[in-house]
C-alpha cells in the first residue's frame, strides 16, 4: 500500500509540474484572459480532464501558478536577514534575481503581468503577507544603515531598484537582445549583469 501511494504522489508531482510548466507559456503568451486549458493541455501533452483532476479551472490554476512564484521568491532568494553582512547579502540577493531572471524568465513575467492588471489575484496577498515579509527586509536594512554599515538610503526603493534592475532582464529581454544585437543571451551576459549591477548598487550603498 505504501508503494502504491508514493507511485500515485509521484505521478501527480510529474503531471503537476509538466501542467504548471505548459501553463507559465500559455499565460506568459496569452496573458491570463486569453489562455486555453486547451492548448495549456496540448502543451504539457496530456488529456485535458488531467489538468481538470488536479485543478478547477483556469483561474484555480493561475492562482497556484502565482503562489508558487511567490513561494520560491521568498525561499530561494532571500538572504538579506538580521544576522547576514551587507555586502555579501546584497550581492547574492543580487546574483540571485539576476539568475532567477536567466533560469525561470517566465515567473517574472506572469508576476509583472499580474500587477500591471492591478493584480486582481494578488490584491489580497500586496496587502497582506507581502507586507509583513517586505517590513522584515525593511528593518534589515535600517539596522544596517544604523550601525553605519551602509549609507542612508530608502530601503523601499533600495529594494525596488534590486526588483526592477534585476527582472529587466526577464521582462523585457525582447528589447535587451535587440540592444546587444543578438538573438539571445548567454552565461557571460548575465554573468556581466551581476556585475554591473552588484558594482553600481553596493557603490550606492557606500559598500567599497
Amino acid at each position: 500500500m505504501k508503494k502504491v501511494k508514493e507511485t500515485e504522489g509521484a505521478i501527480r508531482q510529474k503531471n503537476k509540474a509538466l501542467i504548471f510548466k505548459a501553463a507559465k507559456k500559455e499565460f506568459v503568451t496569452h496573458g491570463f484572459k486569453g489562455a486555453s486549458i486547451k492548448r495549456i493541455a496540448e502543451r504539457a501533452g496530456i488529456a485535458r480532464a488531467n489538468i481538470h483532476y488536479y485543478f478547477k479551472d483556469k483561474t484555480d490554476l493561475y492562482q497556484q501558478i502565482l503562489s508558487n512564484i511567490i513561494e520560491v521568491w521568498n525561499r530561494d532568494y532571500d538572504t538579506l536577514n538580521a544576522s547576514s553582512e551587507p555586502k555579501a547579502a546584497l550581492s547574492a540577493y543580487i546574483r540571485s534575481k539576476v539568475m532567477h531572471s536567466k533560469n525561470d524568465p517566465d515567473a517574472s513575467r506572469i508576476f509583472a503581468s499580474e500587477l500591471i492588471h492591478g493584480a486582481p489575484v494578488l490584491h489580497y496577498y500586496l496587502n497582506n503577507d507581502f507586507k509583513v515579509w517586505l517590513q522584515s527586509k525593511v528593518v534589515v536594512i535600517e539596522a544596517w544603515i544604523k550601525e553605519g554599515l551602509i549609507d542612508d538610503v530608502n530601503p523601499h526603493h533600495l529594494l525596488f531598484l534590486i526588483w526592477s534592475s534585476t527582472q529587466h532582464y526577464a521582462d523585457f529581454n525582447v528589447q535587451v537582445v535587440a540592444a546587444l544585437d543578438k538573438s539571445v543571451m548567454d552565461d557571460d551576459d548575465f554573468e556581466a549583469i551581476v556585475a554591473t549591477l552588484t558594482h553600481v548598487i553596493l557603490k550606492g550603498c557606500g559598500i567599497s
